[in-house]
């Protein structure tokens, strides 16, 4: 098995392919650059890591970001607010100060995807 030198807590994938972000498809943007930017400052990638992604689908739902880590993986889609980003900015954060995974704030209940059923 390979080992890495550097533990993470996560992963976050954002979408930003064919339809996210599309602003010329009427799909709300996706502020890819300012979220590289503000993770960077925050120091979050040795941590957690952020990955800008092609398609991850399903591309019915607009804006979608995945979370990855141990535990499994969570799908928010609609993420169609400057303020959601800052808020999961936010939030991997407080959960790379804590050690782990803090449970994703409330905002993101309805956001939920369960793209494999």
């Amino acid at each position: 098995m390979l080992e890495t030198k550097r533990l993470v807590i996560g992963q976050m994938i954002v979408c930003h392919g064919c339809c996210c972000g599309a602003t010329q498809k009427d799909r709300p943007e996706v502020p890819v650059e300012w979220l590289k930017d503000e993770w960077r400052k925050r120091g979050l990638l040795k941590r957690f890591q952020l990955t800008v992604s092609g398609c991850v689908g399903p591309c019915d739902v607009p804006n979608v970001v995945v979370v990855n880590s141990e535990a499994g993986s969570q799908w928010l889609g609609n993420i169609a607010h400057f303020d959601q980003y800052r808020s999961l900015i936010e939030w991997a954060a407080r959960s790379v100060e804590a050690g782990h995974l803090l449970e994703l704030p409330r905002e993101f209940k309805d956001h939920m995807v369960e793209p494999w059923r």
